[in-house]
């Protein structure tokens, strides 16, 4: 067999590395003077923001970090953490996004863990560092960030206020090339046993995600969410997987981008309104929070564009969105994918329905994005039919996927079982292509046995209209090895009762969309349902508080 021709000249081209750098080029060229805001404290253009990464990255080295060691952030989404992204990865250094919403020991584990060198800590968390720190193992200096006047009194061994140091830092940085497979980021996913597992993502990486993710948010007219006119605003946290990459790809299109600092409802609906914010994302729990906030109620919401993912949103969230004139897309990953790798991608035919119409569809998980290869499998590895009906794990292939977990070469062997990465989740594919998540694997009930998709009962149950939110577990059954559980939370105002709730699920059965035996007989109304870090659905702690 013959083999491929290869490029002449390439000892003479240059050999271009993909790093982060790169993706700062275009933006100061195509609009140099759109603002990158940080709520109401600051705000400045592009020029300014390549000059405070370059000033950045001296102050940095004049700290002693070098290529090879590693910077901690813990702020709010803001300015600052942007110039994060890219300075710290620049000079060869790695970027750990520190999740400030875990336990005080998960911290301690995750930085340790992650070796930190500095830290750059917001004011808002020097009570949490100072109780953490003399257990920080490696951490040798702590960088303040403040948004006031003057830096809060610590007890830490601080390097200097974040503002000073960049302010008496130069203006101009030569960032060098290197191996665009050198590491760029860490972070730690949200498990729900032991401890928290650490990804990592090379330059190479995030560079053809931000290719790939920019391609699918902007180049199809069924789904085009982020373009260079548009004024984005995040509302997934800048540590959860580098805030579905998007910051990545705001700063190479050049559009103005808002960062709302500490995410509060109804400041985020201000800022939509004041800043004119056309595309912002997060997970189904804070999108309902944020229609559901007073500002929401007298604010017209049309013409945002929002993009879900993080867990499955129902059909009747896709409708209040429809309702209030949002363009609403779910997109499918997890932290071990980057995490885009499928997006919905409607066909001509379900475009032309009115936009209530298009909740069934627009909920699904979506279709592969470029470079990306999705398979499901059954549990012996083998292809299941793309007929909509036969489910399997779902498995992926894509440039950017982690290459296993930091410090942890069995479970990454597990992650990447038969060169696929496994993802955990059920789902089918149907004839388009289409991915539907429908549940993930340790979430499925098995009930006599069947099974049971939590996803799919807690959407039938979204649908009635006194219902707020919902989250389905399973219980240990005697008899059925399993059966469901629902805890509700009602809408403001509304009533219901178990039976009701049973009886409006009965329409389903009868429909033969649900069997008999997926109605749960145990229907708990709380005040609240529990949720992760990240904003998900707590599933572990309902299932413990339920067998409490």
């Amino acid at each position: 067999m013959k083999t491929p021709k290869l490029l002449p000249g390439t000892e003479n081209a240059y050999q271009y590395p993909l790093l982060i750098k790169s993706l700062l080029l275009s933006g100061v060229r195509y609009f140099p003077d759109r603002e990158i805001v940080y709520s109401d404290i600051s705000r400045y253009n592009y020029l300014t923001l390549n000059e405070r990464i370059a000033r950045l990255a001296n102050a940095m080295e004049k700290a002693g970090v070098g290529a090879g060691d590693t910077v901690a952030v813990m702020d709010w989404d803001s300015n600052r953490y942007l110039e994060a992204y890219f300075a710290i990865p620049m000079i060869g250094a790695v970027l750990h996004h520190v999740n400030i919403r875990l336990s005080p020991d998960q911290i301690i584990y995750t930085m340790n863990h992650a070796e930190d060198d500095v830290v750059l800590v917001h004011d808002d968390f020097l009570p949490l560092i100072e109780q953490v720190a003399p257990q920080l193992e490696t951490v040798r200096g702590y960088v303040q960030l403040t948004d006031g006047q003057n830096a809060g009194p610590t007890t830490l061994n601080v390097i200097g206020e974040y503002e000073s140091m960049l302010a008496a830092a130069d203006t101009e940085y030569d960032f060098p090339d290197f191996d665009e497979n050198s590491i760029a980021t860490t972070f730690y996913t949200t498990g729900t046993t032991g401890n928290p597992k650490g990804v990592y993502f090379s330059h190479r990486q995030l560079v053809l995600h931000t290719l790939s993710t920019a391609i699918t948010l902007g180049s199809s007219d069924a789904n085009a969410l982020l373009r260079s006119d548009d004024v984005y605003m995040p509302m997934t946290p800048m540590f959860h997987v580098h805030a579905w990459g998007v910051p990545y790809i705001a700063t190479m299109l050049g559009v103005k981008q808002v960062y709302p600092g500490r995410y509060e409802p109804n400041r985020l609906v201000q800022l939509f309104r004041e800043e004119g914010v056309t595309f912002s994302h997060g997970v189904p729990t804070v999108l309902q929070m944020v229609l559901n906030c007073e500002e929401a109620k007298t604010t017209d919401l049309s013409g945002w564009n929002m993009l879900t993912g993080g867990s499955a949103p129902t059909q009747a969230l896709s409708a209040q969105m429809a309702e209030r004139g949002i363009n609403f897309v779910t997109a499918y990953g997890m932290s071990e994918t980057c995490p885009v790798i499928t997006m919905v991608n409607l066909s001509d035919e379900e475009r032309t329905l009115p936009m209530a119409e298009q909740s069934a569809a627009r909920i699904l998980a979506g279709v592969g994005t470029p470079l990306v290869d999705i398979r499901i499998v059954d549990a012996e590895g083998n292809d299941v039919p793309h007929d909509g009906e036969a489910v399997g794990e779902v498995v992926a292939r894509a440039p950017w996927l982690t290459g296993g977990y930091l410090k942890e070469p069995e479970k990454s062997a597990e992650l990447w079982e038969g060169g696929w990465l496994h993802t955990g989740d059920v789902g089918s594919i149907n004839s388009r292509n289409t991915l539907q998540i429908k549940d993930r694997i340790k979430d499925v009930i098995k009930t006599g046995g069947e099974w049971i998709s939590t996803i799919e009962l807690e959407n039938l149950i979204s649908k009635h209209a006194a219902v707020s939110e919902v989250a389905v577990v399973g219980v240990p059954d005697e008899r059925w090895d399993e059966r469901p559980v629902a805890t509700i939370v009602l809408k403001e105002g509304a009533e219901a009762t178990p039976d009701v709730i049973k009886a409006h699920l009965k329409q389903f059965v009868d429909s033969g969309e649900i069997a008999k035996w997926a109605i749960p007989e145990r229907i708990e109304f709380v005040y609240e349902i529990p949720k992760t870090s990240v904003g998900k659905i707590n599933k572990k702690l309902i299932r413990s508080e339920l067998d409490a």
